[in-house]
C-alpha cells in the first residue's frame, strides 16, 4: 500500500517528525509504504521564520510552488494522501484539492494542532494571518474520510463537523527519549525547551523563578527561546538554540520540566485547549518530573501528584516546584512513575497501530 503524506515543514518541525517522519518505519513493516514530503526544504525552512527579506522569501517560494503542484497532479499513484495540518503553510487548500479531485486520492487529514482557531501570526502579523486561509481547515475535514487528531479535543470539532476521528497523541521514541543517571548532589537544572513563539509563556513563570532563586540553588535551562540573551534577578540560566541533533539530550539534562500554558501574546483559550501535551509526553519519556498548567488535554495526561504537579496559579506554580527541589527522592520517584505511565500510554507501536488501520480501512 502507498501513502503520500505531504507538511509543511521539513523533519526540524516537531509536527513532521512526530506525526509522519518517525512512522515511516514501522508502517512499512505493516506493508505501508510512506513517503514524506515537504513544502519548504530545510534551508528554507530556516529563513522562512526570520524577519525580513520579505520579497526574497516571496521568490523562493515559487520552487516548492511547482513541486506541490506536480505532487498533486501524480498523487493518483497513491492509495492515500495523508496530510499533516495542510499541504502548504499559506493560501488555499488547492493541492489537496487537485489530489482529491484529479488525482481520485483518498485524503486523510491529521490535525495535531486547532489549526481551525483563528490567531494574529507572530512572525508576519495581519497579513500572515490573512494568507493562512484559517478556513481551509474547515475544508479539509470535510474532504477528508477520516480525521486523525491529536487529542479529544479536536477529535469533538471534528465530528461535530460530521467526520470520523481517531485519536493519536504525539508521541517520541521511548528507547531514543529514555531516562539517564541523575546525581542527586549536583544543583538541579530547571527546564524548558521551546520556540520563538512560545517563549512569552516561559516568561509567565519568571517572577515565581526569582522567588525560588532566594532559597534553592538551581541553574534555569532554556532552549528555543530565539533569544541572544535573558536575565532573571538571581537565577543561574543556561541559554541555547534549539538543535535537532542535540533534541534528546536536551531532555535528558533536565531533572525538572517547565510546562505553563495560558493566555499570552497571540494566544487564545480555544488554541490552547487544542494543543496536544507533546512536551508532557516527552518529560514523561525521558523520566523527570514537571509541572504543567491544567488546560486542555494536559488536565489529563498523566497522573497528577505521581507522575507530576498541575499548577494554575503562581502560588501553585511556587509550591509544587519547591516541593520538587527540595527532595532528589521525590523527583526519582515522580520520574519513574511518568516513564512507566509513558510505557503504558505513548508508544510509537501503539500509535502505529491507529495509523495502519485508518490507512487499510480505505484500500
Amino acid at each position: 500500500m502507498e501513502v503520500l503524506g505531504l507538511c509543511s515543514y521539513p523533519i526540524e518541525s516537531a509536527a513532521t517528525r512526530y506525526r509522519l517522519v518517525q512512522y515511516v518505519a514501522p508502517l512499512a513493516e505493516k506493508g505501508i509504504n510512506l513517503t514524506v514530503n515537504s513544502f519548504l526544504n530545510s534551508a528554507e525552512y530556516a529563513s522562512f521564520y526570520r524577519s525580513g527579506k520579505t520579497f526574497r522569501k516571496a521568490i523562493g517560494m515559487l520552487n516548492p510552488l511547482v513541486n506541490r503542484l506536480r505532487e498533486s497532479f501524480s498523487a493518483g499513484k497513491y492509495d492515500v494522501l495523508l496530510v499533516q495540518r495542510e499541504a502548504m503553510m499559506f493560501g488555499p487548500p488547492l493541492f489537496e484539492w487537485l489530489a482529491r479531485t484529479v488525482g481520485k486520492c483518498p485524503v486523510v487529514l491529521d490535525l495535531d494542532d486547532a489549526t481551525y482557531v483563528r490567531y494574529l501570526s507572530p512572525t508576519y502579523g495581519r497579513l500572515g494571518s490573512a494568507l493562512k486561509f484559517f478556513g481551509k481547515t474547515d475544508s479539509l475535514i470535510e474532504w477528508s474520510e477520516t480525521v486523525i487528531c491529536g487529542n479529544r479535543f479536536i477529535a469533538e470539532y471534528v465530528e461535530k463537523k460530521g467526520k470520523p476521528a481517531v485519536i493519536v497523541p504525539t508521541v517520541v521514541d521511548t528507547e531514543t527519549f529514555c531516562p539517564v543517571e541523575k546525581d542527586g548532589n549536583k544543583p538541579p537544572v530547571i527546564g524548558w525547551i521551546g520556540t520563538n513563539s512560545s517563549f512569552g509563556l516561559l516568561e509567565t513563570l519568571f517572577p515565581v523563578l526569582r522567588k525560588l532563586a532566594r532559597n534553592y540553588d538551581f541553574t534555569l535551562k532554556i532552549v528555543g527561546s530565539g533569544r541572544n540573551k535573558i536575565e532573571i534577578d538571581g537565577v543561574k540560566i543556561e541559554n541555547s538554540d534549539w538543535k535537532l541533533v542535540r533534541e534528546v539530550e536536551d531532555f535528558q539534562s533536565l531533572d525538572i520540566g517547565l510546562y505553563p500554558i495560558t493566555v499570552v501574546g497571540n494566544a487564545n483559550q480555544d488554541w490552547l485547549v487544542g494543543k496536544s501535551g507533546f512536551k508532557a509526553i516527552q518529560y514523561m519519556a525521558i523520566g523527570i518530573p514537571f509541572v504543567v498548567s491544567p488546560v486542555g488535554v494536559c488536565a489529563e495526561i498523566g497522573i497528577e501528584n505521581e507522575t507530576h504537579f498541575a499548577a494554575s496559579t503562581q502560588e501553585q506554580w511556587h509550591g509544587s516546584l519547591s516541593n520538587l527541589l527540595e527532595s532528589f527522592e521525590k523527583r526519582r520517584k515522580m520520574g519513574k512513575s511518568g516513564r512507566d505511565y509513558a510505557l503504558r500510554h505513548f508508544t510509537v507501536s501503539q500509535q502505529t497501530d491507529k495509523i495502519a488501520k485508518v490507512c487499510h480501512g480505505l484500500a
